[in-house]
């Protein structure tokens, strides 16, 4: 396997240092300037670390990129689709990876395929890994690039294990496991209240979570043409029992709504001792954690299960030809293995391509901080995010139910059934896309 690696890692840097060379005088008479959107959402510093990209890449190739920095991903989404419908919008832009459907219906993007892939190209795009190409190809066609991917997953304290009496080289690996633990780990006397788990279920993130919690339970929650959902599934109703037993059952959660940008936080101060979040976080929590901490899937039922999410690169379909290939090279150039590494170690997202994880620097940074070679071990066990035409609307349908059923004011069943009730309505027009 080392050296399959290594052969992968060499024709990666080949090819991509063939689609920079190749066309120089294209590039000098045809493209001067790129314009890119991207989107702000984590905990490390990336608005930087892109300025830093663009800037060298307009070094070595006299091509002129620059990021507007468009704020959340829908955001992005909503001013990236505002701008090219009134004539002056951006070349590409970094986006969710569930919004592949909807910028399909808005037809504003083009697949890579259609763009020109040559036989290095292809050799490119084989490179990523299998869990990234999840809500990236469909149809036969690639619709976008992945770049700042991750998976959802457990950070854990390990002196709080210990502490309870865990194994803290041992996370559980099933529901039961887990929340047991979690009771454990729990001091609802102490000032302020020590919780066991704390899973996010707040808008734009309470669909992730719940796909994690279905692909444990050997569920994905909607078929590959994003027309239809399964929320009301017999597994889908468990995965949310479970999920709202965590708080009414095992008392290791507060009840209600965990929000997003609140874990991080919380798990640092050890106010919790196990959050569920984004490998995209693992930067600033390695960075400032002042406790023993490791990385594992979400329990499952009884194997444990993750979804990939973060966002593709998309290439917009009004970019002319000349425009659409200058931003294809300035992807390939942000996914060459050492620069794929890079962004990994400073921000903590998944080296995307399988050679990255082989880059002298990436190599160096794992052999400083195991913890960040974790990541690459869970993508075997993920599922594509929840991804569906107007998918903005049908995530946050599921997401306000879900809400309903951790405060206490709808049963799981109910909830997920008038979820279901409300996405087929949404995706009704889509049914025979």
């Amino acid at each position: 396997m080392p050296a399959i690696r290594r052969r992968s890692l060499l024709a990666g840097t080949a090819g991509a240092a063939g689609l920079l060379a190749a066309p120089a005088i294209l590039r000098a008479q045809e493209v001067k300037e790129l314009n890119f959107f991207y989107p702000v959402t984590v905990s490390a510093p990336m608005a930087s670390i892109i300025a830093e990209y663009c800037a060298q890449y307009t070094k070595e190739t006299g091509v002129a990129v620059s990021a507007t920095y468009a704020g959340t991903y829908p955001d992005t989404l909503t001013k990236a689709v505002t701008a090219i419908r009134g004539g002056n919008g951006p070349q590409f832009s970094v986006m969710l990876t569930a919004d592949i459907h909807t910028l399909q219906a808005l037809d504003v993007i083009v697949p890579l395929e259609d763009i020109g892939l040559d036989k290095a190209g292809e050799e490119w795009i084989e490179s990523f890994w299998p869990a990234f190409m999840f809500n990236t190809r469909i149809g036969g066609k690639t619709w976008s690039v992945p770049f700042q991917r991750s998976v959802q997953i457990m950070f854990y304290n390990k002196a709080a294990f210990a502490k309870a009496g865990l194994d803290p080289d041992h996370y559980p690996t099933d529901w039961k496991g887990q929340a047991e633990a979690a009771r454990k780990l729990t001091d609802r006397k102490a000032s302020p209240a020590t919780w066991g788990i704390q899973l996010p279920a707040d808008i734009t993130n309470g669909h992730w979570t719940f796909g994690a919690l279905c692909a444990g339970n050997d569920l994905t929650l909607m078929n590959d043409a994003g027309t239809k959902v399964f929320f009301d599934s017999p597994k889908a109703v468990e995965a949310l029992e479970y999920w709202v037993s965590l708080s009414r059952t095992y008392g290791a959660t507060p009840r209600g709504v965990s929000y997003w940008s609140t874990l991080v936080p919380n798990f640092l101060r050890g106010d919790t001792a196990i959050v569920c979040t984004s490998t995209g976080n693992l930067a600033t929590i390695t960075k400032n954690a002042t406790f023993p901490f490791d990385l594992a899937l979400p329990a499952g039922n009884p194997n444990p299960g993750t979804g990939v999410g973060g966002g593709n690169l998309y290439i917009f379909k009004h970019a002319t030809p000349a425009e659409q290939q200058a931003a294809l090279r300035f992807a390939q150039w942000l996914t060459t293995p050492e620069r794929a590494a890079d962004w990994s170690i400073r921000t903590g997202y998944i080296c995307v391509t399988q050679p990255a994880f082989s880059a002298p620097n990436m190599q160096a940074y794992i052999e400083k901080h195991p913890v960040a070679g974790r990541p690459k071990s869970f993508l075997p066990a993920a599922r594509g995010e929840l991804s569906t035409f107007q998918d903005a609307r049908v995530q946050v349908a599921l997401e306000n139910h879900i809400a309903a059923a951790l405060s206490g004011s709808s049963e799981p069943a109910a909830a997920l059934k008038a979820a279901q009730a409300e996405a087929e309505a949404i995706l009704r027009p889509y049914e025979h896309a």
